[in-house]
């Protein structure tokens, strides 16, 4: 695989070229125990990217006539990349081991996007939405322990803790303090613009797969808890969504959604393990860096504008997909009780009011969140093995 050195300096594959079948659509799935982890957090961040093209794609047809047959053109192969990705996930996976799989994208890639983003507040944002997704793993191990008797760990394979972090009963808040103050397009660093597409894109997915899966359990404390994550997840979105620039033109919006696609693609082939993952991360860069050729005309074309002005300088070093599990401890250790009010980070002390009487009224008759993990610790082989034991 040729390494980027530019977003600009490679055409990639011609979108009239990029073509599929279904059974190329819907190949072999990897493993759920021989694969590594992090190949299913690939397959899981692409499937959140893929569908968050076809949401913008989609909004931006709604406003824009004379972009409306390039974007149906670029979303409908985007359709079948996320296809192919999602169709990658195993029949094996029942609906909550896929769920703690979800999870272990968010603590693990934002993490590793914590670390890497050179913007303090936006670094900050995103060591304050690990902690709550790290909290979700834990409720959701739970539940895992508690309807199917499976120890949770044989999804996350050693690589993220089990253990409660800022507690899901405390993270309902009003809407006005999920708001978050957002990058200035003008001086924002490309990387800046590219995690806040990306993890706005991810927490998306989080909450639509919760929302389609929370009502099909019977256990009325799993409806429950699905019903509060989702709520959460939604929280997220808002808050990422917000720290991207509102001023940015559509078109500049899709462009960086595009070299965001690109980013990842690449990263994702320069770090997987599996021969056959690899070639789809490897052919899904050539198609990515072909529709983001295409969006630098119409960004020419449309607006008048060098897309250098955009994404300039050095492709931004790769996230890396690794475990985090240092990292995340130290975030856990000493930013656990910080609060949200408005845009500001905020101690315990100072919590929003606002947030506090919201949070009441919806914890009033219970919290799923804490009864599913009243006196649950994590231990190797769920709690029947420690019966045994």
């Amino acid at each position: 695989m040729k390494k980027l050195s530019s977003l600009l300096d490679a055409k990639g594959y011609p979108l009239e070229k990029q073509k599929f079948t279904w059974k190329d659509l819907t190949g072999k799935p990897i493993s759920k125990l021989d694969d590594d982890a992090f190949t299913r957090v690939r397959v899981i961040l692409m499937n959140g990217i893929e569908n968050d093209a076809l949401r913008l794609k989609h909004i931006g047809a709604r406003m824009n006539r004379e972009l409306r047959l390039p974007l149906a053109e670029v979303r409908r192969v985007e359709h079948f990349q996320a296809t192919m990705v999602n169709w990658l996930l195993s029949a094996d996976h029942s609906p909550i081991e896929t769920t703690i799989a979800y999870e272990q994208v968010a603590i693990e890639v934002t993490a590793a996007v914590a670390q890497t983003e050179p913007d303090p507040y936006q670094a900050q944002t995103y060591r304050y939405g690990l902690l709550e997704d790290f909290d979700h793993l834990y409720r959701y191990s739970a539940l895992l322990d508690r309807v199917e008797g499976k120890d949770a760990n044989n999804i996350l394979q050693g690589y993220t803790d089990i253990v409660p972090g800022r507690r899901t009963a405390l993270e309902f808040r009003a809407p006005e303090d999920d708001l978050r103050e957002n990058y200035d397009k003008e001086n924002a660093a490309l990387i800046t613009k590219i995690h806040a597409a990306m993890i706005t894109a991810a927490e998306y997915q989080t909450h639509d797969y919760y929302m389609n899966i929370g009502p099909t359990f019977a256990d009325p404390i799993a409806r429950q808890l699905y019903a509060e994550i989702a709520s959460v997840e939604e929280q997220h979105v808002t808050q990422y969504g917000s720290l991207q620039d509102p001023d940015e033109s559509f078109l500049e919006k899709w462009l960086i959604h595009e070299a965001m696609e690109v980013y990842n693609y690449h990263g994702c082939a320069e770090q997987e393990p599996n021969p056959r993952v690899k070639a789809i991360w490897e052919r899904f860069l050539d198609y990515e860096l072909g529709h983001l050729n295409l969006v630098c005309e119409l960004f020419k074309k449309y607006e008048r504008r060098d897309p250098e002005e955009v994404l300039g300088g050095e492709l931004p070093a790769m996230v890396e997909f690794k475990s985090q599990r240092d990292f995340v401890r130290k975030v856990l250790a000493e930013e656990v009780d910080l609060r949200s009010k408005g845009t500001e980070y905020v101690p315990l002390k100072q919590e929003s009011k606002a947030s506090i009487a919201y949070r009441e009224q919806l914890n009033s008759e219970g919290v799923a969140a804490d009864i599913v993990s009243a006196g649950y610790t994590w231990a190797p082989g769920t709690e029947l093995a420690r019966k045994r034991a």
